[in-house]
């Protein structure tokens, strides 16, 4: 179900959808949009995503915190129950929701960017603005591996 909602804020006008099925749609399109690889926000048990397309600000809401392995990384992540950013093309900033696992510490996730398209690498940041790249390949499910030989991200 998708509705235009009267929501207060930085949600005002908001596209907002509910429960798995579409939350997921939404969501992969969203970072297809953006020119990011499904795997980067493997968000489970989608209940709400909305997005305010004059400001880019989105969210995504699930059932419960999700903490999530990606082992080309080597690199554990946690995803609260809701996760926010404000997106453009390439670029996801002022995210919120999201901590990486380093060493002992969990440090959030505040920016995650594609800066040159060529280099295939994704740059995660702080919001001390200390950053971390990994291979796109890394983000990679493999239903998209054939798409991503096919057609190059532009």
């Amino acid at each position: 179900m998708t509705k235009t909602g009267s929501v207060e804020g930085e949600r005002a006008g908001a596209e907002i959808v509910y429960g798995p099925e579409e939350c997921f749609r939404h969501s992969v399109e969203l970072l297809e949009e953006l020119g990011f690889p499904k795997g980067v926000l493997p968000l489970k048990d989608l209940v709400e995503c909305g997005r305010v397309r004059e400001t880019g600000f989105v969210w995504m809401k699930q059932k419960a915190p999700y903490e999530h392995f990606f082992v080309k990384t080597n690199s554990k992540v946690s995803y609260d129950i809701e996760v926010t950013a404000y997106v453009e093309k390439l670029k996801m900033k002022k995210m919120t929701g999201i901590k990486s696992k380093q060493m002992l510490l969990w440090v959030p996730i505040s920016e995650m960017s594609i800066e040159n398209p060529s280099s295939k690498k994704i740059t995660f940041k702080t919001p001390m603005g200390i950053g971390k790249s990994y291979p796109i390949s890394a983000f990679i499910e493999d239903e998209e591996k054939d798409k991503q030989l096919v057609q190059p991200i532009e």
